[in-house]
């Protein structure tokens, strides 16, 4: 298998693919195509992630910090469990590929 071929057509709506699941872990494919959280909402999770940005680019942005976070393939964030956070934006002309793990 691999992440970056026969991606799934995002155009509509964001596309999550789990890929392992297991108690207290999840690993995920995400492939966004220029959509971001609506305005004036927070992810605030119960699990912490670790995020890699595999293709693509996006600005993420946590509340806590003035500015947005820009990455571009290879770039990656470990979020803490209740960390508020959001995606302010994604790559409009090309899919944006996350790999997201989960865990408690």
């Amino acid at each position: 298998m691999n992440l970056l071929r026969d991606l799934p057509d995002a155009g509509a709506s964001e596309i999550t693919d789990a890929l392992v699941a297991h108690p207290g872990l999840r690993i995920e494919r995400i492939v966004s195509f220029g959509q971001a959280s609506p305005e004036g909402f927070w992810y605030d999770q119960d699990e912490a992630e670790w995020v890699v940005l595999l293709a693509g680019a996006a600005r993420l942005r946590f509340e806590d910090e003035t500015q947005a976070r820009a990455f571009g393939p290879g770039d990656w964030v470990e979020i803490a469990a209740h960390r508020r956070h959001r995606v302010e934006w994604t790559d409009p002309d090309q899919p944006t590929v996350w790999l997201a793990v989960f865990y408690r």
